[in-house]
């Protein structure tokens, strides 16, 4: 029994030495009798017991990684105290194992060189800016090396960027500067548009009363021009009308009767108007109008008469 018990136990450790189940996502590195063998994949896999050993297990898997803060030297010899994160993959399981003691460590400090060496081409003020490059750069620099380690970077984000306190408090000062500035130019524009606005609308108010002056002036140049048609239309008919009387019967004399009239109350209007006496130079103008005068008076009646006669 004792002898069976020996032989189960030796089967027992044989089966478990000769068959291993390698997990999703994982390789592991097999080596015979002290030399490279082979790359289990993940499911069932069968070794020889005693000669082979599974020497190195990886995770191909995406990998964080933290690299640790440091100091870096910009271009203006400014101090910057940098740290970020670093994603990696394991492409190799044999490189990563017989590439290098311990990639992790390699991938960790080549960041920090890289790092620091992008940093130290570029001014202060870029590396604020220019983020994206110089993760793309480590990225590039990291990649390169990797290749021989089995590992693939995939990419580098930088975490904080912390220049020392008398830069910050000068970056500081140089914000609020900047924004004052912006605050006093948007004023001015504020009080250039005002202006802007309040000539505009002078303007146009000026524009809108010379319009009315104008169209003031218009209407009453039309409607002088309409009163002064209409007064030489009104005289223009009495002209007719005197025209028509005068060539009818009796309308000649009466226009002579007229005359003599309006003649002997002008000669009255200007002896009552002055105390000096008036003479007319031709004194036979005189009697002649009253003669005329008399006669039409006188005629008048005589002509009523003739016209009733049968």
């Amino acid at each position: 029994m004792e002898i069976v018990a020996v032989l189960l136990v030796i089967a027992v450790i044989f089966v478990a030495r000769s068959i291993k189940v390698v997990p999703q996502q994982n390789a592991w590195v097999v080596e015979r009798l002290g030399k490279y063998h082979a790359t289990l994949t993940p499911g069932l896999n069968l070794l020889v017991p005693f000669i082979d050993r599974v020497a190195y297990k990886h995770s191909l898997k995406e990998i964080p990684l933290d690299v640790p803060s440091q100091v870096c030297i910009t271009k203006d010899n400014t101090q910057l105290t940098v740290d970020g994160i670093l994603y990696f993959q394991v492409m190799d399981a044999m490189r990563a194992s017989y590439g290098s003691s311990n990639y992790i460590v390699a991938i960790t400090q080549l960041a920090q060189t890289t790092l620091r060496s992008v940093i130290g081409r570029m001014e202060l003020d870029r590396t604020f800016e220019e983020r994206d490059l110089i993760n793309g750069s480590v990225v590039a620099a990291l990649d390169e090396a990797a290749l021989n380690w089995g590992v693939k970077v995939l990419r580098y984000e930088i975490k904080d960027l912390t220049p020392p306190d008398a830069i910050l408090h000068a970056m500081q000062a140089q914000i609020t500067a900047e924004r004052e500035k912006r605050a006093l130019i948007a004023a001015s524009e504020g009080r250039r548009q005002e202006q802007i606005n309040i000539a505009t609308g002078e303007r146009e108010a000026s524009i809108a009363r010379s319009e009315g002056e104008k169209q003031a002036e218009i209407n009453k140049a039309q409607g002088e021009a309409a009163a002064i048609t209409a007064v030489a239309g009104a005289t223009a008919d009495a002209i007719r009308q005197i025209a028509a009387a005068i060539g009818s019967p009796g309308g000649a004399d009466a226009v002579q009767l007229k005359v003599a009239e309006r003649a002997i109350d002008a000669y009255g209007a200007l002896a009552r108007a002055n105390n000096t006496m008036i003479v007319p130079g031709n004194m036979t103008e005189v009697s002649g109008l009253i003669a005329t005068a008399m006669a039409l008076i006188r005629r008048a009646p005589a002509e009523a008469v003739a016209g009733g006669r049968p």
